[in-house]
């Protein structure tokens, strides 16, 4: 009933972990598991037989192609996105998820729960319609109809945001998108190009869906405070570095009794 799709690229470690977890502790919730593979040239693919995962590739990478791609591949009417750092933690997340799917016939999406925005809009009953950004899809441990999905399939055109792209066009169409109470862990370390990478999608994003615009003053503002957070940041790490210094040096001479 359930397709796990995971997305990948060169991260082989995380890869094994999140197989080893589903195939482990959910084996009987889900019915199969598909990588998605952006090219690695890691040990991805053996890992992936390993733990009997069906492995494609994807040559020309987009976030929203890339999740149409799976989704035609996928067998089963429920699917269930990852990404290969991201992993579920409860032990009822995929039955929690059928649940909710199998009592209304009109759910195209279901956003699980790892971070401040979604414990509070979860627990504050906010609802994807009242902000489709927090508690809208989040394609890393979130599932979505493949039926819905048939009718509205996700946008290629887009920088980033596909899912709350896709979020606001199904509201809008009459469906619903909720929380389950399926809790996952994400789990990732960006270099400083990943995160300026993530930085140019995000603004273009922004700009696309939530018409978020941007002007000559409002990034020389942004520049500035930067450049005094980062000013202001050294000063106060430098301060304590040596006030950790001289600590260490005043307890060499005073140590307390060993327990």
């Amino acid at each position: 009933m359930i397709s796990v799709i995971i997305r990948n690229k060169n991260q082989d470690k995380a890869l094994s972990f999140l197989l080893k977890n589903l195939t482990e502790r959910y084996i009987d919730d889900i019915s199969e598991i598909i990588v998605l593979d952006n090219q690695s040239t890691d040990n991805s693919e053996n890992i992936s037989k390993k733990f009997g995962a069906r492995f494609i590739t994807i040559e020309k990478f987009s976030y929203g192609g890339s999740a149409n791609f799976a989704t035609k591949k996928a067998k089963f009417p429920i699917i269930v996105m990852f990404s290969a750092h991201s992993y579920p933690v409860s032990h009822d997340f995929f039955k929690l998820i059928k649940n909710k799917f199998n009592a209304n016939e009109n759910l195209a999406g279901l956003r699980c729960l790892h971070s401040t925005n979604d414990y509070r809009n979860f627990i504050n009953k906010i609802s994807a319609k009242e902000d489709p950004n927090k508690s809208g899809l989040i394609f890393s441990s979130s599932a979505f109809s493949k039926l819905v999905w048939e009718k509205y399939p996700f946008r290629e055109d887009v920088a980033t945001f596909e899912d709350k792209e896709w979020t606001v066009r199904v509201l809008k169409a009459g469906y619903d998108i909720d929380f389950v109470e399926s809790i996952f862990h994400y789990e990732i370390k960006r270099s400083k190009s990943q995160l300026f990478f993530r930085f140019k999608r995000d603004l273009t994003g922004n700009y696309q869906l939530w018409h978020q615009d941007v002007n000559f003053l409002s990034a020389t503002k942004g520049f500035m405070v930067s450049v005094l957070g980062l000013i202001r940041s050294f000063f106060i790490d430098f301060w304590y570095t040596i006030r950790r210094y001289f600590y260490i040096i005043k307890f060499l001479f005073n140590k307390p009794n060993k327990f």
